[in-house]
């Protein structure tokens, strides 16, 4: 029997109320289409709730599980709502009502997490009895996963490699990266480190000065939702100018926290802004938290112009703002700070936030006293993994994104990382696992797993042309917690290749493997 940490156990009474005000449309929905049939979704829901519970006691060893509820699938009532669409790495990859139709396990999720329901089959599925590399082998070795492909399985509990196919051998990670971007920036800054956007007066030249913090989550949104926001430091600072009777002054803006280009090897893309260390809303020209979108060319011009509009509205006129630098003598009028990194991680992760993983490699080189530019922050994250003993043999970090094709990394390391964030003693990498994308529910997984081990799985997604990884987590039909790592390359389609993983990730879940 798992215990729970005292701390999750009033969230753990709330599922539960959520998912007994559920029942009719959970009983419809665990109902097969056809009566004999038994579907993966079936197969699996013995390891969500035995397999759940015990991801649950594992990571609040040391902390809350999924302390703010985030990355729960009850926070979207599961199988409540019927919804279709969304794709990986594609429009808007958040959880929102452009999301798929949850699968039909979302309830022995519910119940996994402390849920009471009687209308769930969460019988547990015989174990195969066969080894585990029977059953991952040859859906590995597949057309579908390209001509080079490597493989590891680990049991989180314990650290001990139960599967391993060329787990030493470095492949391009594509944004499987993040995980080590994540687990590198927890350590350096720990989970409760925020970024702080201020603005500050020069005493000689009377100069407003906006300083940017590296906050790529700060928003220019009316309505901020937990993130700094940039019209709340507007007001609070044309409140303390005009408490020194300013109602006029020279604007200007300050990026020099970030040096080297802002511009990524890969150039211009939709899929990240120019990398600065003030912007609002990563620089989107949309209303998108997630997903590619249409970027603007300097982000800290844009942020800087918006927050003239702010500080107009609020009663302070500003010159057009230009580049400068605040002096140590300048007074800081108003801040306003991030979530605290634990939350930014999980935003990473969940959405592979391209802009978030530059500006944490940033951060990290920053806090191991290096420079904060694209190799700076490469440089700062291997030295950190490296400090915690991990596996670097083969690994080459060239971003935090994973969008550079020349990052290498290994199976062996991506599950070694997954392993040391739920270790009891590293309660600060927590996040890691929180923040990874639910399959069926959450992020890049939302569309995908909905016939398939949703709700069990969570896992890292990384595409790139001819690249299809994925890394996460599963809890098997034994009620193990195992951490798995899976890289192909040289793949020639990417919807193939993803559910070639997807059906290996299942196939995982479903095994009770000697």
């Amino acid at each position: 029997m798992v215990r729970i940490a005292g701390a999750v156990r009033p969230r753990l009474a709330r599922v539960a109320r959520a998912t007994r005000a559920m029942g009719p449309r959970l009983a419809a929905l665990v109902r097969p289409a056809h009566p004999r049939t038994l579907r993966t979704w079936q197969y699996t829901a013995g390891a969500a709730t035995a397999g759940l519970a015990l991801a649950a006691g594992v990571v609040t060893t040391a902390g809350p599980w999924d302390a703010n509820g985030q990355r729960t699938a009850e926070r979207e009532r599961a199988a409540a709502q019927e919804r279709a669409g969304g794709t990986d790495h594609g429009r808007n990859s958040d959880t929102t009502a452009a999301a798929p139709r949850p699968a039909p396990s979302a309830a022995s999720v519910l119940t996994g997490l402390g849920g009471a329901t009687g209308t769930v089959n969460t019988k547990k599925a015989p174990a195969s009895g066969k080894p585990l590399a029977d059953v991952l082998a040859p859906l590995l070795d597949v057309p579908e996963l390209g001509s080079a492909h490597t493989a590891a399985v680990v049991d989180v509990a314990s650290g001990k490699r139960l599967y391993g196919s060329g787990a030493d051998t470095a492949l391009t990670p594509a944004s499987t990266t993040k995980i080590a971007t994540a687990v590198a920036a927890l350590s350096a800054l720990g989970a409760d480190h925020r970024l702080t956007t201020r603005a500050a007066l020069e005493p000689d030249t009377k100069e407003l000065v906006l300083v940017g913090g590296g906050d790529p989550t700060l928003t220019a949104h009316e309505k901020a939702d937990g993130w700094a926001s940039l019209r709340t430091l507007a007001v609070d600072t044309a409140a303390a100018l005009k408490k020194r009777g300013v109602r006029e002054i020279t604007l200007s803006y300050d990026t020099t926290l970030y040096a080297g280009p802002s511009i990524h090897p890969i150039g211009v893309n939709d899929n990240l802004a120019p990398v600065s260390a003030l912007m609002a809303d990563e620089g989107r020209t949309d209303d998108s938290a997630s997903g590619p979108a249409t970027r603007v060319a300097d982000p800290a011009a844009d942020a800087a112009r918006k927050f003239a509009g702010f500080l107009k509205d609020a009663g302070v006129r500003t010159t057009a703002p230009g580049p400068s630098k605040a002096t140590g003598r300048s007074t800081t009028l108003a801040t306003v700070s991030s979530p605290p990194l634990s939350a930014l991680v999980e935003r990473m992760l969940t959405n592979s936030d391209n802009d978030i993983a530059e500006a944490l490699a940033r951060q990290t080189a920053l806090a191991s006293g290096g420079r904060a530019s694209f190799e700076g922050g490469a440089a700062a994250i291997a030295s950190r993994l490296n400090k915690l003993g991990l596996p670097m043999s083969g690994a080459s970090f060239h971003d935090g994104s994973g969008l550079n094709r020349n990052d290498r990394l290994t199976a062996d390391l991506l599950t070694a990382l997954l392993v040391q964030a739920g270790s009891p003693a590293h309660p600060d990498l927590r996040p890691v696992l929180t923040g990874l994308p639910v399959a069926g529910f959450t992020g890049t997984l939302s569309a995908r797993y909905t016939d398939g081990a949703a709700g069990v799985v969570r896992a890292k997604t990384g595409t790139l042309t001819g690249v299809n990884t994925l890394a996460g987590t599963v809890v098997d039909q034994d009620g193990r917690l195992l951490a798995f790592a899976f890289l192909a390359t040289n793949t020639t389609s990417p919807l193939d290749a993803q559910a070639a993983l997807d059906r290996t990730a299942t196939a995982l879940a479903g095994c009770g493997c000697s």
